[in-house]
This record gives structure tokens, sequence and C-alpha cells, in this order.
């Protein structure tokens, strides 16, 4: 079957079924299932699929008009600069999120050696991500999920940066190893009996426990806030990724463990995002 009458059918299906990328979800998917270039795609309309490829795209774009992310069907994430392996067991890496790499970049500009701790690493783009920037610095991670550990893993050796990382799969309460110059986490914040009026592409499809902050929304944030004032060297940064509505919340408890707020960071629709404190003196 020609390329032009593939993609035709398939958006068709996509839009019945209320997908609103449509179009780039089809272009990513063919391009994954006849391992051919976005470009190649738009320029080759006539390109004959061959029956294995068409059953495959087939099945995805089937997958993809119930919700499931394109990102699961590949099994691949683009994130800051680089392109990160992740599975279903995994929340898929956010735009939002790189502003921590950003910000963390900046407040470490005329600094060397720095070692830091990403608590809940997931697929492990942020310290990953911070790692390939900075040969100097040197990170250890922990998350509850043994599948996290699997995945961060296999994206530290694709970057060649697992010489410099330790990972551990703990819950950050039963966590005392180190002391670090820097903490950064992008902790499940929503509410918990707000979970169901997420996107059908999130609710049905990523992982509850990345997700759920617990009644108030703040109950991962608050135990990240209280055992980082432990973990952290006077004067060390905390950098946290927020809800747009937490701000208010999480900079009375940053106040409580002494820590000084320098900023809050607002992401690229302009709601709060990302708050940077700094751990000082009792």
């Amino acid at each position: 079957m020609k390329l032009g009458i593939v993609i035709n059918n398939a958006l068709k299906k996509l839009k019945e079924n209320n997908i609103k990328s449509a179009l780039l979800d089809t272009e990513i998917l063919l391009s994954e299932a006849i391992n051919q270039s976005r470009e190649f795609i738009v320029l080759n309309l006539d390109y004959d699929v061959k029956e294995k490829e068409f059953k495959n795209f087939n099945y995805m774009i089937d997958q993809r008009s119930k919700g499931k992310p394109v990102a699961y069907l590949t099994g691949k994430k683009f994130f800051w600069k680089n392109e990160f392996f992740i599975n279903e067991n995994i929340l898929i890496p956010r735009p939002d999120t790189e502003i921590i790499i950003e910000q963390v970049l900046k407040v470490y500009k005329k600094k060397n050696k720095i070692n830091f701790l990403d608590i809940g690493f997931g697929s492990g783009c942020i310290v990953l991500s911070l790692l390939k920037e900075r040969p100097d610095f040197t990170a250890t991670g922990v998350d509850i999920s043994y599948q996290a550990l699997k995945v961060c893993k296999i994206n530290a050796y694709k970057l060649g940066v697992k010489n410099r990382l330790r990972l551990y799969k703990s819950d950050i309460d039963k966590f005392f190893v180190g002391k670090y110059d820097l903490i950064i986490s992008n902790p499940p914040y929503i509410k918990n009996l707000d979970l169901k009026y997420l996107e059908k592409d999130i609710v049905n499809f990523e992982p509850k426990k990345a997700l759920d902050g617990g009644l108030d929304g703040i109950s991962e944030i608050r135990k990240i806030i209280n055992k980082s004032s432990e973990l952290i060297k006077n004067n060390g940064k905390l950098i946290l990724e927020i809800a747009y509505n937490q701000k208010k919340e999480v900079k009375k408890l940053l106040i409580e463990n002494s820590f000084y707020i320098n900023s809050v960071v607002k992401d690229l629709a302009n709601n709060d995002r990302c708050i940077i404190s700094t751990k000082i003196n009792n």
C-alpha cells in the first residue's frame, strides 16, 4: 500500500478518536514502523509500505487511538539534548522539566566538582543530562522503583556517564548516603483526587506513583524537603519542580526547614514551576 494512503487512513482514525496531535503522531509512528526519517515520509508518498511494516504501524495507530502515548509505543523520548529510552513503568519526560537543567547550569556556571543527588530519578533524564553537560559533576540517584533503576542504568550507559553515577533503590525516608552540594527533584505533586481529571493519555497509561502527591499534592515534596535538610551541606542548593499552584505551601515548608528561597522560576506557560532554595545554618 502507498505511503500517502496509509497516512490518510491513520489520520482519519486518530482524529475520530480525538487525538489532538494526529498528524505529528502519525509521522512519528510511521517513521518508526518503516525505519525512515519523517522527511523521507513527507517526500515519498508513493513509497510502497511492506506488509510487515504496515501491520506494525496499524498496531501502533490502534494503540495510539486508545490514548497510549507515542513515547511508550516507540520506547523513546527526546529531552534536553538527548534521546532517552523509556517504557511504561516510567514517567515520560516533559519539556517543562528542562527548567531544572537550565537553572542548575546557571547556578553552577563557575563551580566545578559538584556532587549532587536526584530524588526520584525515573528515566534519568535530569541527572544524566546534567552529567552529560558537566564532566566535572558526580551524582547519586535514589528512586523507589526497581524499573526506574533498570531504565536509568540503560540510559546512563547510552550517554556514557555511568562511571560518575551511583543509583539506589530506596524510599527517600530510608536513605542516609552522603552529603550533597545540590539536591534536585521532580516529585509526584498532583493531588490524589485530581488524578482522574488528567488527560486520558496520562491517567490511563503513566505510572500513578510517579504522579500521585497524596491528598494535598505535597506529601512527597514534604518528605523530600525534610530529608534534604539532613542530606544537604550548609549553603547547598535544593531545586524542586512544583505544580503551578503550590508555591506558597512549598515556600513555607522550605523556610520551616531552614532553607532560604532564592527564586521561583516560571515555565513556558508562565506558571510557577521550579523553586530554588539554599540551606542555611539552623
